[in-house]
């Protein structure tokens, strides 16, 4: 993974994202190009999905 850059689809917009670096799991990341929320939900194969709505009782 070293060196090379990862692309996947963005599943809001179908637009390219590009991982420079190896991303982690449920890391919350932004699209580039229609800047929704996207969550890295699989790693093997790289699977990003849209970013669940913070409730508002969220980590209490």
């Amino acid at each position: 993974m070293r060196g090379r850059k990862m692309n996947v689809a963005c599943p809001e917009c179908v637009g390219n994202v590009e991982f420079a670096e190896k991303p982690e799991l449920n890391e919350i990341i932004e699209c580039g190009e229609c800047a929704g929320e996207l969550e890295v939900i699989s790693l093997d194969p790289l699977v990003i999905a849209v970013a669940p709505e913070v409730e508002e009782d969220w980590g209490e």
